[in-house]
């Protein structure tokens, strides 16, 4: 391989993304960077300036006119992190987040325009080079936290949460095919009939491949939110995506008026358990079960939306 072949390439490439129409069409009103903002901002219910200017490799000030524009145009909400006082936490706004859905579907519907143009038998084999020109060329550089995307499940992922729920579990705590048959009728009842307005699925999803889900549904108790099968991949552990599908499921319920949002667990899932702590979830019962095929001690949290602080 030489220079000049990837010069090509990248010539080609670039005439293949000018095809997509990334232009005032698609972005509009925005421009390519504020959506990029956006983007980034849709998908982390919460950050901090500093955090956001170093993932999308922006100059400070370049930045701050893009939040302030923003703010006047009542997309965001800024204020102290949480985590450390020198730093200012930005947020999107319930009309920033309908202007990043909109511009998320029109990106959805303008690259599913151009996979229509690629025959079926051949989708696999353009997946799988798009797969080893990222593998090759990102060689070396461990995966970052913001290399993760939380997006909507598409075809097969309602499948893939089943099938590594029953594998993982099994792995790690010995669960049997009980816990298979949970989480099928689970994920079945949701496929089947849920009202997107109320409930909605996550997929983590990093370097084309999901590594972790969660489900918020609605409960029989009246106003309350279900948080429900959140699990992410061994191998894609310590870049904060069980924080990170939490907090979405926490941003979600607010907006969508629930009063508390509860889940059930178990005492062996010593690491989800600081992540509902740190969402402000507080233990409300314990009571030891024999399920799975093994002996359990069962925990109900819960989460008072009502007096927690957005």
């Amino acid at each position: 391989m030489t220079v000049q072949d990837i010069r090509s390439f990248n010539r080609f490439y670039t005439n293949v993304i000018g095809a997509l129409d990334y232009g005032r069409h698609l972005y509009a009103p925005y421009t390519l960077t504020e959506s990029r903002v956006l983007y980034e901002l849709a998908h982390a219910p919460r950050t901090d300036a500093a955090d956001l200017r170093a993932q999308l490799h922006l100059d400070a000030g370049y930045l701050s006119r893009i939040l302030n524009r923003f703010e006047e145009d009542g997309l965001v909400e800024r204020g102290p992190s949480e985590t450390d006082p020198r730093r200012r936490s930005v947020a999107l706004t319930g009309r920033g987040r309908e202007a990043a859905a909109l511009l998320d579907e029109r990106a959805r519907e303008t690259v599913g325009a151009l996979l229509d143009t690629v025959r079926a038998e051949d989708r696999p084999r353009l997946a799988e080079a798009m797969r080893t020109v990222r593998e090759i060329l990102g060689e070396g550089r461990a995966p970052r936290p913001d290399d993760v995307v939380l997006r909507d499940p598409a075809p097969g992922d309602l499948g893939w949460i089943v099938q590594r729920n029953a594998a993982l579990y099994a792995a790690e705590y010995g669960f049997n095919l009980d816990y298979e048959g949970l989480v099928a009728r689970i994920v079945a009842e949701y496929g089947e009939d849920h009202d997107p307005h109320l409930e909605r699925t996550w997929i983590a999803e990093l370097d084309g491949r999901p590594v972790g889900c969660v489900m918020c549904v609605r409960d029989d108790a009246p106003g309350a939110a279900r948080l429900r099968l959140l699990l992410v991949e061994p191998d894609a552990r310590g870049l904060g995506i069980g924080d990170r599908l939490v907090g979405a499921v926490v941003g979600f319920a607010r907006e969508a008026g629930y009063r508390e949002v509860v889940l059930w667990t178990n005492d062996v899932l010593a690491a989800a358990r600081r992540i509902y702590q740190r969402h402000g979830f507080v233990l409300v019962a314990e009571k030891p079960h024999r399920s799975f095929g093994q002996d359990l001690v069962g925990q109900d949290w819960r989460l008072d939306l009502l007096a927690t602080p957005e």
